[in-house]
């Protein structure tokens, strides 16, 4: 393949990057919106999604303090999206779980694409898969990598 082509070649693939991504953030909006919460509590729910957690737990992933945790969680909590229970082993500590209806719902949003998704998939071969999953690896820890130099930026001073 000449030079030329190799790298249209990478530039298409970098667009085709930035319009899932874009389409992605699209979804998650929509989802969002069915649901009445913001894009934090969207990203919270996901996390439960995945499993129960403690509340520093949830901090540490999205990035908030324990106060925005807890008005978040507060948030979630009387719509019925989520549980606080004590931690039977430790009663100090406070386990967040999804309810059951919430899952439901959320398979409903995201069960479609999930199985859309495993359909298309089914016919790549084992090479395939290797070659999607090291992308989306390295793309992922690319952007992880990127959220900490961003974050470390000077912040915006408004009105100024």
């Amino acid at each position: 393949m000449s030079r030329e082509n190799l790298d249209e070649l990478r530039a298409r693939v970098g667009r085709e990057s930035q319009a899932l991504q874009a389409a992605v953030d699209d979804v998650d909006q929509a989802a969002a919106t069915v649901l009445g919460v913001n894009r934090t509590d969207l990203r919270c729910l996901e996390v439960l999604v995945r499993g129960e957690s403690t509340p520093g737990a949830l901090a540490a992933e999205l990035g908030l303090t324990s106060g925005s945790v807890t008005a978040m969680l507060d948030r979630l909590a009387k719509l019925g999206y989520l549980t606080r229970e004590p931690e039977p082993g430790d009663r100090r500590k406070v386990l967040v779980r999804i309810t059951p209806a919430t899952m439901a719902r959320a398979w409903e949003i995201y069960g479609p694409i999930a199985e859309e998704g495993a359909a298309e998939m089914a016919g790549s071969s084992a090479a395939e898969l290797r070659t999607i999953l090291d992308f989306l690896t390295r793309s992922r820890e690319l952007q992880q990598r990127h959220r900490e130099r961003i974050s470390a930026l000077p912040r915006a001073v408004r009105g100024s």
